[in-house]
C-alpha cells in the first residue's frame, strides 16, 4: 500500500478502549504552546467527561459502598460460615448499598451505553451495562417478592471491579500521551524582553503570549528559551533533548538558532524571536504527534471491528444461555447468573486495548527518540519494509561542501596546511572558502589572522599569514604562475577528479605545498546507518542527480547496494515505482522538499526534519535530528511495536474463546460454575495483562 492509500478511514466501531485514549489526549491539549488545540478532534469524545480521576474517585466510592453489601449479603455468609451483626432494617442493607453502588458507580457505563446505542455501535458499555441492569432489576424483582436469590453482592463487586480495570486502563494511557503533554510544561510562563543597546538597555519581564516575531529576549543560565529565535549576542551551550532526544548539550553562539522549550545552560543569550505560539517547533512537534494519534491503523481498525462483532457474538451468547438453562429447568435466578456472567466476561475490555495503548505508546516513544510518526500506518508499513531509497544530498551528505581529503609535500602538516588555507580563505564568501574555513573550525584548529588579503578573480585569493605570502586557488592558479604541480600532488589531483571532486591548491610562494579536494561531505552517521540496515536485513539504495563519478564514490564508500545517478526530481517518483513493481516494499528518505512526490509514493516516507522544521508535510515520519542512523530505527520500532500488538490481540482473543464458554457453564455438570464476581476479576485481569505488556514496550532498545 502506498501512501496515497493512508486515509483516514472509519472500519467497524471504535471500541471504548479508543474513546478512552481520545479522553486522555483531551486532558493534554490545554498545555499546547499558543493555546492551539491539536487534539481538537478530542471534543468529539463519546467518552466526554471521563477522565483518570473520574474512575479513580468513582472506585473509591463505590468499594466503600460495596463493603457492607458484601458483609450483610448471603454470598460472602455462606463463603466464610460467620453471621453479620443483626440489627432492625439490618436485612436492607445488601439492597440500599447495591442499590447506591448501581446509581453512582453504575452511571458512567450507562451513559456509555447510551452514546453507543445512539451511534448503533453497540460495544464494551453497552455489554456492562445490560449485565449491571439485569442484575439490578432481577434483585429488585427479587426484593418485592419474586422468587429467587438477588444479585446485589455480585453487582456491587462487578460494578467496583469494572470501575477499577477502567483507572487502570486510563491510567496506562494518560501515561503514555502524558509524557508528550509535559513537553508543554516546558515552555515559562513569562520571559525578559530586551529594549534599546548598550548603555541604553532596558529589561522588561513580560508574558509568554505577548511576545512577536522581531522581539529580542534575555534568556538567563539554566531559563528555559520561550519562543523559537536566532542567538544575536551570548555564548552558551542549550540543552535540546525535547527534539532531538539527545541530552548533550549543544553549543550556541551568535547566529545560532534555538528553539521554544530549550533548556539554557551556563552562558547568557541574547535571541530575536522567529516563531511564537503555533508556529514554534514545540506546537510542531505536538502537532504531529496528534496528528498520528487520530490516524487509524490497519491493526486498530482490525481490533475495533473485531470488538464490534465481540458485542453481537456476546449478546447472542448470552441469550442462547439464558434460554439454555431456563430449557434444562433451572430456575430464573441461575438463567439470570449465568447469563449477566456471559455479559460480563465477554467485554471486549483487553480486545478494544490490545491496539490502541501499544500504539499510543510506541508514538510516545518515537517522538522522544527525533522520531515524529505523522501517520501511524507509516510506521505500522515500516516492519515490512525491504529496500530503503536514500537522496543524497543532506540525507546521506550534509549538503554543505568540506575538505573530503587532502595531500602535502615539503613536510608541511596536514594541520599546518588548513591552517592557513583557512586564514587565507576566512574574509572570502566562495562556498569552497566556507568549506575549507568550516572544515579546519570542526577539526579544531586555531586560525591565524590574515593581513593584506586580496581577491583574484578567476584566480583564488591570496594573503599574509604568519609573515608568509600564502595564496589559495585552482587550476588557473598554477597557470598563471607557471607552477609545476609535483607528481604526488597530480596523482591526488587525478584520483579527486575521478571522485566528481574540486581541487584548491596552497601556494607559498612559488611551490605548491598541499592540495584540498572539497565536495559535499558524506554525513559521519551515514556508514553505521548503512551498516544497520543491512544487519536488518534491507537493500539499500541511493538516489541523488549529481554526475555518475560523483554518486559512485559515495556508493563505494557508504557500502551501499544500488546507486541511481543524474536522477531528476520529477523521475524520482517514478524510481520508486519500479522498485515497488518489482515487488519490493519501499522507503524513500529525503528532505521533503523536491522529494516530496517520492515520499508519497513510497510504501513509508520518511522526511528528514532538518533541525527545528519539524512541519513537514510529506512524509509519515519525520526525523527532527537529520540523522539516517533514525531509519533503522524506525523499522525496530515498528517491529517491536507489531510483536506487542499481535500478542496482546492473542491473549484478548484467546481469553474470550475459552471464558464465554465457561461463563456460560459448560463445565457446570462438573461442579465449575463461575459466578458474575469471578467473571468480573477474570475480564479485569485480562486487561490489566494486555496493559502490562504494552507497557514493556518501553523496554525496547531502538
Amino acid at each position: 500500500m502506498t501512501n496515497h492509500d493512508h486515509q483516514h478511514h472509519s472500519i467497524g466501531a471504535e471500541s471504548g478502549h479508543s474513546q478512552h485514549l481520545q479522553a486522555a489526549e483531551a486532558e493534554h491539549a490545554a498545555r499546547v504552546p499558543g493555546g492551539m488545540d491539536v487534539h481538537a478532534h478530542a471534543a468529539h469524545d463519546k467518552h466526554a467527561g471521563h477522565s483518570v480521576a473520574m474512575f479513580r474517585d468513582r472506585f473509591w466510592g463505590t468499594l466503600v459502598l460495596t463493603l457492607p453489601t458484601l458483609l450483610w449479603g448471603h454470598m460472602l455468609q455462606s463463603a466464610l460460615g460467620y453471621t453479620a451483626p443483626s440489627f432492625e432494617g439490618a436485612h436492607l442493607i445488601p439492597a440500599l448499598f447495591g442499590t447506591a453502588v448501581f446509581a453512582y458507580g453504575g452511571i458512567p457505563f450507562l451513559q456509555g451505553a447510551i452514546r453507543e446505542i445512539r451511534d448503533r455501535l453497540p460495544g464494551m458499555m453497552t455489554l456492562i451495562s445490560l449485565a449491571i441492569t439485569v442484575a439490578f432489576v432481577f434483585s429488585a424483582a427479587v426484593f418485592v417478592g419474586f422468587p429467587g436469590m438477588p444479585l446485589w453482592e455480585e453487582l456491587a463487586t462487578l460494578v467496583t471491579i469494572m470501575l477499577l480495570g477502567h483507572w487502570m486502563e486510563m491510567r496506562s494511557i494518560s501515561q503514555a500521551q502524558g509524557a508528550l503533554g509535559e513537553l508543554a510544561k516546558l515552555l515559562p510562563a513569562t520571559a525578559v524582553r530586551v529594549h534599546g543597546q548598550g548603555a541604553e538597555e532596558r529589561l522588561t519581564e513580560v508574558s509568554v503570549d505577548q511576545l512577536v516575531v522581531g522581539n529580542v529576549v534575555l534568556v538567563r543560565p539554566g531559563a528555559n528559551v520561550p519562543a523559537d529565535g536566532v542567538v544575536r549576542a551570548g555564548r552558551s551551550s542549550v540543552n535540546e533533548a525535547l527534539l532531538t532526544g539527545e541530552s548533550a548539550p549543544v553549543a550556541k553562539a551568535e547566529g545560532d538558532r534555538v528553539i521554544a522549550g530549550a533548556v539554557n545552560g551556563s552562558g547568557s543569550l541574547r535571541v530575536e524571536i522567529t516563531g511564537t505560539g503555533e508556529r514554534t517547533a514545540l506546537a510542531g512537534i505536538m502537532r504531529l504527534v496528534a496528528q498520528a494519534q487520530s490516524s487509524r491503523s490497519r491493526a486498530q481498525a482490525l481490533a475495533d471491528r473485531a470488538a464490534f462483532w465481540l458485542t453481537w457474538v456476546a449478546l447472542g451468547a448470552g441469550a442462547i444461555t439464558f434460554a439454555a438453562w431456563i430449557a434444562t429447568g433451572a430456575t430464573a435466578a441461575v438463567a439470570v447468573e449465568r447469563l449477566v456472567t456471559v455479559l460480563v466476561i465477554a467485554c471486549p475490555h483487553a480486545l478494544g486495548l490490545a491496539v490502541p495503548l501499544v500504539l499510543a505508546i510506541s508514538t510516545t516513544l518515537g517522538a522522544h527518540g527525533g522520531l515524529l510518526v505523522r501517520d501511524r500506518r507509516g510506521l505500522e508499513e515500516a516492519r515490512n519494509l525491504t529496500t530503503v531509497v536514500f537522496d543524497k544530498t543532506g540525507t546521506l551528505t550534509l549538503g554543505e561542501h568540506r575538505v573530503v581529503a587532502m595531500r602535502t609535500v615539503h613536510e608541511m602538516s596536514e594541520d599546518d596546511a588548513l591552517r592557513l588555507a583557512a586564514a587565507v580563505e576566512r574574509d572570502a564568501e566562495h562556498p569552497v572558502a566556507r568549506a575549507i574555513v568550516s572544515s579546519a573550525t570542526e577539526r579544531g584548529l586555531v586560525i591565524p589572522a590574515a593581513t593584506g588579503f586580496e581577491l583574484m578573480p578567476g584566480l583564488g585569493v591570496r594573503a599574509t599569514v604568519e609573515g608568509r605570502a600564502i595564496a589559495n586557488g585552482g587550476p588557473n592558479l598554477l597557470a598563471s604562475r607557471n607552477v609545476t604541480l609535483p607528481a604526488e600532488l597530480q596523482q591526488f589531483t587525478d584520483e579527486a577528479s575521478a571522485r566528481g571532486e574540486g581541487v584548491v591548491y596552497l601556494i607559498e610562494d612559488v611551490q605548491v605545498q598541499a592540495a584540498f579536494a572539497v565536495a559535499d561531505a558524506v554525513r559521519p552517521e551515514s556508514a553505521e546507518a548503512i551498516r544497520r540496515l543491512h544487519e536488518a536485513g534491507l537493500e539499500v539504495v541511493m538516489m541523488t542527480g549529481d554526475a555518475r563519478a560523483v554518486a559512485d564514490a559515495v556508493g563505494r564508500e557508504l557500502g551501499i547496494d544500488t546507486v541511481l545517478a543524474q536522477v531528476l526530481p520529477e523521475e524520482k517518483a517514478k524510481h520508486i515505482q519500479r522498485l515497488q513493481q518489482q515487488g519490493k516494499r519501499v522507503a524513500m528518505v529525503g528532505d521533503g522538499v523536491n522529494d516530496a512526490p517520492a515520499l508519497v509514493t513510497a510504501d513509508v516516507g520518511v522526511a528528514i526534519g532538518a533541525g527545528t522544521d519539524v512541519a513537514v508535510e510529506a512524509g509519515d515520519v519525520v526525523l527532527v535530528r537529520s540523522d539516517p542512523r533514525d531509519v533503522p530505527r524506525i523499522i525496530n520500532l515498528s517491529r517491536a511495536s507489531y510483536r506487542k500488538m499481535v500478542q496482546n490481540l492473542w491473549w484478548a482473543a484467546g481469553y474470550n474463546i475459552v471464558a464465554i464458554p465457561l461463563a456460560a457453564g459448560v463445565l457446570a455438570p462438573w461442579g465449575i460454575v463461575l459466578s458474575p464476581a469471578v467473571g468480573a476479576v477474570l475480564m479485569s485481569l485480562s486487561t490489566i495483562i494486555v496493559a502490562v505488556n504494552a507497557q514493556l514496550l518501553r523496554r525496547v532498545k531502538l
